[in-house]
């Protein structure tokens, strides 16, 4: 098959949705499709696999976030690409101009679309102080979303947020991990002397986008209530973001290391001892797998990828959605008993070991065959009329 993937955010760009978005792109043509990727041109070059055919088109950078760029409308563009060489089904990846310029073109030229939700866009309002907009951005999704045949989600909880929303054409599509590049055996001695973390020294672990709607606060006072019982405890934080400045600044025995890729990224995972991820705006959270993998037991509110894969006791600790207090007293529960830390850490990459990207794949390729089939039937169908 030939298949169209729109998307916003692509490597070397570090975030959830681009890293996902490769994977499935990747996975796609290992798979022997050919791929007909559309993303904003970045100012960083990427090498990326055989198969994968990409189109740069404009883009603007995103306001509050250095390094990001969202794509402009290029539905011309588009239409004439496509017309060249079209696609069996396409993939778009983001909501923004670009996404809705390729739904609207793919659309009028009658190729079936799939979308992503892969960002909770209407809950981040609140936290940049413009709650008022939420419901406009939450209409703008759901017209957005049920222009497509299918709306790809990572869980059934958010499915069901999605219909409840209005959205009609919410499909599963679960996530998967790479255990291989996550994976205890990257643990680094020199890099926890770095950080200047003993053996009796627990590190607790952040990585991610630093910026308010990850409920930071309560990621520092968790850590400060750990520090209480442990002064010798060390906050690694593994990312860039709007509020890491003043994070940085307020908190100066933090440790801030930047963006990680590869195998760093997997050193800096597997050398820490637990990972505290307090965020309550996640469509999934890919970074729960990853710790998860690496041999990291996890804190993290009942969302998202923790209320399908962490189990309270087992692999971690999951805390009942907005329960700050409960939150901080299984982070310090976790920190101060190294011999139940040990014994969740085997569990927690023994949890994830069945998930398999190569299964993921075959279920998003299946999935855009039957698009491409239907509206190859219904085409016939009409014709005949």
């Amino acid at each position: 098959m030939r298949i169209g993937i729109v998307s916003e955010t692509y490597p070397p760009e570090i975030n959830g949705v681009a890293l996902t978005v490769h994977s499935l792109a990747a996975g796609l043509a290992l798979h022997g499709h050919s791929v007909d990727l559309i993303r904003p041109r970045q100012t960083l070059p990427f090498s990326d696999e055989a198969g994968i055919e990409t189109l740069e088109v404009r883009g603007a950078a995103l306001p509050r976030y250095p390094g990001l760029r969202f794509g402009l409308p290029a539905g011309r563009l588009l239409r004439q690409r496509w017309q060249r060489q079209r696609p069996d089904a396409i993939y778009v990846a983001t909501e923004g101009p670009l996404g809705w310029s390729a739904v609207r073109t793919a659309k009028n030229m009658g190729i079936p679309i799939a979308t992503g939700f892969h960002t909770r866009f209407d809950t981040y309002a609140d936290h940049y102080g413009v709650g008022f907009l939420t419901p406009t951005v939450r209409s703008y999704l759901r017209r957005f979303h049920n222009r497509a045949a299918k709306t790809l989600v990572p869980t059934t909880a958010l499915a069901n947020e999605l219909t409840a929303m209005g959205v009609t054409t919410a499909h599963l599509l679960r996530r998967a991990v790479d255990t291989q590049q996550f994976n205890p055996q990257y643990r680094d001695d020199a890099l926890r002397s770095v950080w200047q973390a003993g053996d009796d020294a627990p590190v607790v672990l952040y990585v991610g986008r630093i910026a308010p709607e990850k409920n930071l606060d309560l990621a520092v006072r968790s850590f400060r209530a750990i520090q209480q019982q442990i002064p010798r405890a060390r906050y690694v934080w593994v990312g860039d973001g709007p509020a890491r400045e003043a994070l940085q600044r307020n908190h100066p025995d933090f440790i801030f290391v930047g963006m990680q890729r590869g195998e760093a990224l997997a050193r800096h995972y597997a050398s820490a001892d637990m990972f505290v991820f307090p965020s309550l705006s996640e469509t999934f959270g890919n970074v729960i797998l990853e710790a998860l993998a690496a041999g990291l037991p996890v804190v993290a509110y009942r969302e998202g990828a923790a209320r399908e894969h962490l189990f309270d006791g087992v692999n971690g600790y999951c805390v009942d959605s907005g329960d700050e207090a409960g939150f901080v007293s299984a982070a310090v529960e976790l920190a101060t008993h190294p011999a139940r830390l040990r014994t969740l850490a085997l569990s927690a990459r023994e949890s994830v070991l069945s998930l398999s990207p190569d299964a993921v794949i075959r279920d998003f390729e299946t999935l855009l065959r039957r698009l491409g089939e239907e509206n190859s039937h219904e085409h016939h169908a009409a014709a005949a009329v």
